[in-house]
């Protein structure tokens, strides 16, 4: 699984980062990013914690 954010509708409210700071960081541009690793099984739980709290459904983990 990986992890997507969608720049266009992220609103950088750094929520992400706060649930899952191992996938998610914040990028120059102030809105979230998300790591382009494969997710480990140890924090699939909390990226899709990240993804269903996102305010702007700007996240995926797929």
């Amino acid at each position: 699984m990986k992890a997507f954010v969608d720049k266009d509708t992220c609103i950088g409210c750094g929520l992400c980062p706060s649930i899952c700071p191992d996938i998610f960081d914040m990028d120059d541009d102030g809105k979230a990013k998300a790591s382009d690793k494969e997710i480990p099984d140890a924090l699939i739980d909390d990226a899709k914690d990240a993804e269903d709290q996102c305010p702007v459904n700007a996240i995926s983990v797929k």
